[in-house]
């Protein structure tokens, strides 16, 4: 892979796909987020531990908080739509903030894009307001409607998330 300069067009392409695509989640506009998605996207957050260095691993392959596919990220989207969402009633808001994107290209179609993440989120009047961060890393593809997310991997800086659930897109 090669690492993309900040002026490649590519890199702009990338850069701009994932600010759109935070301004979507952070005004809960989900459908049209699902639509960024490829069929087969693969969503996954492995659960981060705190290990010495000798053992050299921080992330437990083999436990997910969560790992979806098209089809599960989209019952998650409609769910929101019923009474039966209570991990969001009130709902969050979020502010994604993204940064440090860096992109190399993979082939002519796909973009291999890590990013940082810091998410902000509040909900009602009573709970604390959360603070979420991770590195991402993404697989972008094109495709005829423009760029898709195929892949996204999110490592969270913390062993132990101070939220209160993950029923926000990250």
């Amino acid at each position: 892979m090669t690492l993309l300069p900040y002026n490649d067009e590519r890199h702009l392409r990338a850069s701009q796909f994932l600010v759109e695509e935070a301004n979507l989640l952070d005004r809960a506009q989900f459908d049209d987020w699902l639509a960024l998605l490829h069929a087969d996207i693969t969503y996954r957050m492995p659960v981060r531990v705190t290990t010495m260095k000798s053992i050299g691993e921080d992330c437990v392959q083999t436990m997910d908080h969560f790992l979806e596919d098209h089809y599960s990220l989209s019952k998650r989207v409609e769910r929101f739509s019923t009474d039966y969402a209570w991990t969001e009633d009130p709902q969050s808001r979020t502010r994604h903030h993204v940064s440090n994107i860096r992109s190399f290209a993979v082939d002519e179609r796909s973009i291999r894009v890590e990013s940082a993440l810091l998410l902000y989120r509040s909900r009602g009047d009573l709970n604390e307001p959360s603070v979420l961060s991770a590195g991402r890393y993404d697989l972008l593809v094109d495709s005829e409607r423009g760029l898709l997310l195929k892949e996204r991997l999110i490592e969270v800086d913390e062993a132990v998330l101070r939220t209160q659930n993950l029923a926000v897109f990250l």
